[in-house]
């Protein structure tokens, strides 16, 4: 994992568990079990919600790679430990809940 990466985890983990796992060519960002965003070319793009439209009203949107039919959050504001605690638990609710896998 790289520096970023692990800069994105800590900043992140003060609001809960965060995951990171490699996905072709960037990484998947969970929060508490739930997948929330996206780490494209060192940039943390968040999924669109309520909250998350709410709270980053002012930031960009864009695709987080070639190819995304999404539009996400560019999120920056790595510093701001009580608008991460606030995001992070208004996605998590809005957020559907992780599909459980079928038996073979």
């Amino acid at each position: 994992m790289n520096e970023f990466n692990e800069y994105v985890r800590e900043s992140l983990s003060a609001a809960g568990d965060i995951v990171i796992k490699a996905m072709m060519g960037g990484y998947l960002v969970y929060f508490n079990g739930k997948l929330i965003g996206d780490i494209c070319d060192n940039e943390l793009f968040l999924k669109r919600t309520p909250t998350s439209d709410s709270l980053l009203a002012g930031s960009e949107l864009r695709y987080p790679y070639e190819g995304s039919k999404t539009l996400m959050h560019v999120f920056d504001r790595f510093d701001d430990t009580d608008l991460i605690a606030c995001l992070l638990e208004g996605m998590y609710a809005e957020l559907p809940e992780k599909k459980p896998k079928k038996a073979k």
